[in-house]
């Protein structure tokens, strides 16, 4: 059985390497516009600790890896997402 080697991505926040399952993937889709968890695209990664995603310079670092300047609207969504993570961790993300 050939064993497969885990998928590695950098968070964009705290610059660390880590497993492309144990990240949150945030994407901009040339037709679907910014996606969270999902899409085919540029992407963004970041690492489910505090620190990364309640960094002040987020939207800035966002902003700068997908090119592309993100609306309010999804900023609040990556909020309440975050907050949904926070209250239940063992949720898949």
């Amino acid at each position: 059985m050939i064993q497969q080697t885990p998928v590695m991505r950098i968070c964009i926040s705290c610059r660390k390497t880590y497993d492309r399952k144990d990240l949150i993937k945030i994407t901009k889709d040339h037709k679907k516009g910014i996606m969270l968890k999902k899409g085919m695209g540029r992407s963004a990664y970041i690492c489910k600790s505090k620190n990364c995603y309640s960094d002040s310079k987020i939207k800035k670092k966002l902003q700068k890896a997908l090119k592309t300047f993100l609306e309010p609207e999804f900023i609040e969504i990556f909020e309440q997402e975050i907050t949904s993570y926070n209250d239940n961790p063992n949720k898949g993300i």
